[in-house]
């Protein structure tokens, strides 16, 4: 996946829009960040649970890893873009947009 395809997938979620986080393009809902693009490295952060970055890190060890350090203890997490499918992508986005979606448009 390239990071134009992150784009996509992320304005396809509802009420989110672009922004610039840092000089990196990322994507808000609410007013809240949910995901960093690193266009150069091939990269998008995501903001997890830290229960979803456990499980992620522990099924795709080569694509998901922790940022380092408090954030990442925090559950903000790399997903490399390089070997990533779409649907491991699409999957990844939907669970950092639902960290921040409020209870009513996330459906709780």
């Amino acid at each position: 996946m390239r990071p134009d395809d992150v784009r996509a997938l992320a304005l396809l979620l509802p009420e989110v829009v672009e922004a610039a986080h840092q000089g990196h393009p990322d994507f808000r809902l609410c007013g809240r960040i949910f995901a960093t693009l690193w266009v150069e490295e091939e990269r998008v952060v995501l903001k997890l649970t830290p229960a979803d970055q456990a499980r992620v890190v522990a099924d795709a060890p080569d694509l998901f890893a922790p940022v380092p350090g408090a954030w990442g203890r925090r559950g903000w997490t790399n997903l490399d873009l390089w070997d990533v499918d779409e649907t491991v992508l699409r999957e990844a986005l939907l669970a950092a947009w639902r960290t921040v979606a409020p209870a009513a448009l996330d459906g709780g």
